[in-house]
């Protein structure tokens, strides 16, 4: 079995995301909605009754007054219910999208960059912000559906009771209206769902587009840009042409059905008053429960509503089932930093990018990784980083299988440098120490060589991020200042490519003398960083081709070739 397969057994699933959980969510809200629906339905149901009473009195001389001032009662405590409906509702999902919201970020967060592959920056954004919003109205929306059965249940029941002919006619016409509604529920979730997925994939799009907005300027392709973004859009008008039609026609066959309910209802009613089994108010009171119990047409804009509900759910859902990286409980012992790959592989696909690697790296060495591109070396340093988990053996850092170190240990020892770092934080301050003292992050700046520009900014390292332009060795000088902080190992992929050589020099230098004693794993292009080194391992096709001093190695022609 592999390693990943051994992992997979013992590794807690990312916490998924059902309708019923997010329905649950609503907690307190919803059975306020709940009360709310209920109170609603009952003082619409004992409304006709009442105004059937009032006809009656009005034709009987009775007591007409007493009979109109419980009607206005029932109509406040209608307009209270929807009042507090309205407030309810809003607040379940408002709260019930932040909930959403906050573990979608997390779990993005925590399954890590592979994890994050399988979906594109875009869709992940419109599945955490308009998709989120989408899901939450499960609750309410299914609390809805459920309190839309009183009505008709009610008004059959008092059909009944006033007479059974009206009850027999009342049925044939609402079960024609619930039919129509449960196709148009079947066919709306279909139609929701796609285009949520049209939406997605234009989001990803523009992105992508807005990543590289200065590449289309340069290269004059705008027009060209604006037709691949905006190419789903048709799928999109169609998805949504396809949810209102459905809408409509379900509208067209519950208005047709519904007065045809009123007809049968009033032509037996008819019947029962000309015998004079049924009162004048009992048959205006009939004639209010058919429309009432054929009005269950009304409810296609909330069955649209659980239809997108649920079909936000299921992108959310997707989300939830890629499985988080799983972290361990051990701390690191004492060490100097050693790192130890045993027979690694791992794999993309049919692709194989690392094949059974062994290799230590000492403790307190400075390890220069190269190869050709595509040879493996930014995968070494992802695994060594714990970015991503080999597929066959492991990896060590002072004896201890990284998959078993905790989180927080293992994030304090082992810091990481990149090509094209992502600086993150609302100040320049923040972006190489976020929540540090402000001696470290000087430190850290001044180390790197990036104290040098940091300081020149309008307010030093006070700077909001998105007002300290950079180029990109400035930056890359960010993204190792903020991997200075690591205690024990260093990783930097590529992390000094854009540097101007005299920086690149002055920071090779610090990285291969570095006074702080860790272990440094530098993936490098640059044949002067491979000769300060006190070791460098050459990649080739996934394997380590060779291992020691630079010295010796550059005997090998094939060696020299890696350079250009």
């Amino acid at each position: 079995m592999t390693l990943r397969g051994q992992h997979e057994r013992s590794r807690p699933r990312g916490r998924g995301i059902t309708f019923g959980a997010v329905v649950r969510h609503g907690g307190r809200w919803l059975p306020l909605i709940g009360i709310a629906a209920l109170a609603d339905s009952l003082a619409m149901l004992a409304l006709p009754f009442v105004f059937g009473r009032t006809v009656d009195a009005i034709v009987g001389d009775g007591d007409v007054n007493r009979w109109l001032l419980v009607a206005i009662g029932l109509i406040v405590v209608g307009i209270v219910c929807d009042l507090v409906d309205t407030f309810a509702d809003a607040a379940c999902i408002a709260s019930t999208t932040a909930w959403l919201r906050h573990r979608l970020i997390r779990h993005v967060l925590a399954i890590g960059p592979v994890g994050t592959h399988r979906f594109t920056t875009g869709d992940l954004v419109s599945r955490v912000s308009s998709n989120a919003v989408d899901a939450a109205q499960a609750g309410p929306s299914a609390v809805t559906v459920a309190a839309a059965a009183l009505p008709p249940v009610g008004s059959l029941v008092l059909l009944a009771y006033i007479d059974v002919w009206l009850a027999v006619a009342f049925v044939g016409g609402v079960a024609l209206v619930a039919l129509v509604l449960l196709a148009f529920a079947r066919r709306t979730a279909e139609a929701a769902l796609a285009y949520q997925q049209a939406q997605g994939r234009i989001a990803a799009r523009l992105t992508e587009s807005l990543t590289g907005i200065r590449t289309i300027a340069a290269a004059g392709t705008v027009e060209r840009e604006d037709e691949r973004v905006l190419e789903p859009l048709p799928e999109l008008h169609d998805h949504g042409m396809r949810t209102w039609n459905v809408l409509a026609r379900s509208s067209a066959q519950a208005a047709v059905v519904g007065p045809i309910v009123l007809v049968a209802v009033l032509a037996a009613g008819g019947l029962q008053l000309v015998d004079g089994r049924i009162t004048p108010g009992e048959l205006f009171a009939a004639s209010q429960y058919a429309v009432m119990g054929a009005g269950l047409g009304s409810l296609t804009s909330v069955f649209a509503e659980l239809a997108r509900a649920r079909a936000g759910v299921q992108r959310a859902a997707e989300v939830f089932g890629v499985p988080p990286i799983w972290y361990g409980r051990r701390e690191l012992p004492p060490g100097p930093g050693r790192l130890e790959f045993r027979g690694v592989t791992v794999r993309d696909d049919d692709a194989v990018l690392l094949d059974g690697v062994d290799l230590v790296v000492p403790g307190e060495a400075a390890v220069a990784v190269v190869g050709r591109s595509g040879a493996g070396k930014s995968v070494l340093a992802a695994v060594a980083a714990r970015l991503r988990d080999p597929d066959e053996g492991q990896v060590l850092l002072d004896g201890v299988p990284l998959h078993e170190v905790g989180h927080d240990s293992l994030r304090a020892a082992v810091g990481c440098a990149f090509e094209r770092p992502e600086l993150l934080g609302a100040t320049a301050g923040d972006a190489i120490g976020l929540g540090l003292e402000r001696d470290l992050v000087v430190a850290a700046a001044r180390a790197t060589h990036a104290y040098e520009f940091v300081s020149r900014l309008p307010e030093g390292f006070d700077t909001p991020l998105h007002q300290a332009p950079m180029s990109g060795g400035e930056r890359q000088r960010m993204g190792l200042a903020r991997a200075w902080h690591a205690g024990r190992l260093l990783v930097l992929d590529d992390a000094t490519s854009s540097l101007d050589t005299v920086t690149e020099m002055q920071i090779s230098r610090t990285l291969t003398g570095d006074l702080g004693r860790r272990t440094r794993l530098i993936v490098t292009h640059r044949v002067a960083t491979a000769a300060r080194a006190d070791l460098v391992v050459w990649l080739e096709d996934g394997r380590v081709r060779a291992c020691g001093p630079h010295a010796r190695l550059w005997d090998d022609l094939a060696y020299r070739e890696v350079f250009g």
